[in-house]
């Protein structure tokens, strides 16, 4: 299947075998194509949108995502705060409005505005980590859930949908090394045969000491996706999701340009 023209308008051919698209100016945004958003959540894509493309500036590999290589497992390095809004609304728009469920920290739904961007993106709340300040902890029931994280995205999986995951877990500031990283990506992508797209996110013109800041551009690069060698099975062993994990991370970093450290014990997810 074709990109929507939309799409193939924001295409630049870099040489052979490389393809890059450029940040849609404010009227591509405007006038993209979205059939898989009602029009509350076209309105509110296309606002979001034209405050990402301020900062994503490029996106190289979009062709691994579109929604013909549904479902996979989406999988990126975390080095600021706003990637976590301005990334996946970004995706959106250039999916066409076909959702990727990103798993993320219940935290940012108690900042106003952005838990309604996460509500209407149906994200999979995680409820593992304490508030900030920790007298919020009371509210953490409204968004804790009956199933266990890893239980919901493989359902997303299992209906055809695709999930996006920051496997490092937190905000890593850490301008060339990655964090050692959690698992989940790696078990569910060994248990439900979906594909891996691992996506580095770079920073090309850093702030003091190489660190990203809260107004540095963005880069993109989305790899081919890593398709697990065995068929799926109902349980995958702690070998091989170490095995497959340290695949993913070492893919995240060739793309972010950052090194991983190696194996080490990681959570689940």
């Amino acid at each position: 299947m074709q990109a929507p023209p939309s799409t193939q308008r924001l295409e630049a051919d870099l040489g052979p075998g490389s393809r890059q698209w450029r940040s849609p100016t404010a009227n591509e945004i405007l006038g993209h194509h979205l059939p898989h958003l009602g029009p509350g959540d076209r309105l509110l894509l296309r606002a979001l949108s034209l405050c990402a493309a301020r900062y994503v500036v490029a996106i190289e590999g979009l062709q691994h995502i579109r929604p013909t290589q549904d479902p996979f497992i989406l999988v990126a390095n975390h080095s600021t705060l706003r990637e976590a809004v301005l990334v996946p609304a970004m995706l959106l728009l250039l999916r066409g409005g076909r959702r990727v469920h990103f798993l993320a920290d219940w935290n940012f739904r108690l900042i106003p505005g952005v838990g309604l961007l996460y509500a209407r993106a149906e994200v999979v709340t995680v409820t593992r980590k304490s508030a900030k300040p920790r007298f919020l902890n009371k509210l953490k029931p409204l968004y804790a859930h009956a199933l266990p994280t890893l239980e919901r995205a493989r359902a997303h999986l299992v209906a055809g949908q695709c999930l996006g995951i920051f496997p490092e877990g937190e905000v890593n500031r850490d301008p060339t090394r990655l964090l050692r990283g959690r698992r989940g990506a790696a078990r569910l992508s060994l248990e439900t045969g979906a594909p891996v797209i691992p996506m580095g996110i770079r920073f090309p013109q850093p702030g003091l000491g190489g660190h990203a800041s809260r107004t540095c551009a963005m880069e993109l690069h989305i790899g081919p996706p890593l398709i697990p060698r065995l068929p799926a099975r109902q349980w995958a062993s702690v070998s091989a999701v170490s095995e497959w994990h340290g695949v993913i991370m070492t893919e995240i970093g060739r793309l972010a340009n950052k090194a991983w450290p190696g194996t080490g014990k990681g959570d689940a997810a």
